[in-house]
């Protein structure tokens, strides 16, 4: 029989558990459905000493080596990721120690990934130089702010340039680890090993829709954040640019260029996604039919509902209510 994928997985402290054993499990969950007459996978967990770690959640992770003790060829190389509340904001760690590594090792590796907020340790490793790059959510705006070179893109589940992988928040690790299947050993091995933890083999839409629009941070007791909230409670009523500007007593003009200031969006791009958002919510938490869903989110037509979903989401509502 060939000798197994080595796939090393880099942990280190504050990392989220399933960053490092989602994608473990789904590997061996691939080795076992796929029998002994194929190359399955052997995983194993790194750290600098080879010392536990102490997760996010903290349940401590045992270690299968020290970094000292990788040595050979690796087939697959991935990178955990971990994120701090910090003055009510996030922040992804950056562990020098871990980065200096990846940089040294990578070569060696036939296949490099990331798993959440790991890509920031990719980039500051200069492994994402000039290649596009997605990341959670949350920290996506401050990769493409301290690292330019990367072309970041927020919203898919993985993106996979070459040999350089990298993947969304938590739960994605295990979308990415479900593609890195297929790609070894076929899509009838990746589905069948999604049947039996019970996943998706792909996920329709990108990670945008389990982000929250309504997130965007606006100074306390600012106008734009008051009138963020007004939008909430009056998704749909006439949320024209007059409208909003006349609410805030500002020009037009002015006030689209302090709206941008404050949310890094455009006031109809906010309102859109705020009646996206609506919806969402509608097509999970109730059995309203879609036109009662289109009206009472603002988006006011089905056909707008329909192009809204696919245009920002990657699928439709129906589609989105059976899954969610």
């Amino acid at each position: 029989m060939s000798q197994p994928h080595r796939v090393v997985i880099v942990a280190f402290p504050g990392i989220e558990l399933l960053d490092a054993t989602g994608p473990a499990e789904v590997f061996s969950v691939a080795s076992r459905v796929g029998g002994a007459d194929r190359p399955g996978y052997l995983v194993r967990i790194a750290t600098a000493d080879g010392a536990p770690v102490t997760t996010s959640s903290g349940v401590r992770l045992m270690a299968d080596l020290d970094f000292d003790e990788v040595v050979g060829p690796i087939d697959t190389l991935l990178v955990s990721g971990a994120i701090e509340l910090v003055h009510g904001g996030v922040e992804p760690v950056i562990d020098p120690e871990v980065t200096n590594w990846l940089a040294r090792a990578a070569p060696r590796a036939r296949r490099i990934g990331s798993i959440c907020a790991g890509a920031h340790l990719l980039a500051a490793a200069g492994l994402l130089e000039g290649r596009p790059a997605t990341t959670h959510w949350l920290t996506a705006d401050r990769l493409a702010a301290e690292h330019p070179e990367v072309r970041v893109d927020a919203d898919p589940i993985f993106i996979r340039d070459g040999r350089v992988w990298t993947c969304a928040g938590v739960t994605s690790g295990m979308d990415m680890a479900l593609a890195m299947v297929a790609e070894d050993h076929g899509q009838d091995l990746a589905l069948a090993t999604a049947r039996m933890m019970v996943m998706y083999v792909k996920r329709s839409g990108g990670q945008s829709q389990f982000s929250v629009p309504l997130s965007v941070q606006g100074p306390s007791d600012d106008r734009i954040d008051e009138l963020r909230r007004w939008i909430a409670e009056h998704l749909a009523e006439d949320l024209s640019l007059e409208v909003l500007s006349a609410r805030t007593h500002l020009s037009t003009r002015h006030f689209t260029r302090l709206f941008h200031q404050r949310t890094s969006t455009t006031p109809a791009a906010y309102v859109e996604a705020a009646r996206l958002e609506a919806a969402r919510r509608l097509l999970e938490d109730s059995d309203r039919s879609l036109p009662e869903v289109a009206a009472a989110s603002g988006l006011g037509s089905v056909e707008t509902l329909h192009r809204v979903f696919r245009r920002r989401l990657g699928t439709t509502p129906a589609e989105y209510r059976r899954r969610f």
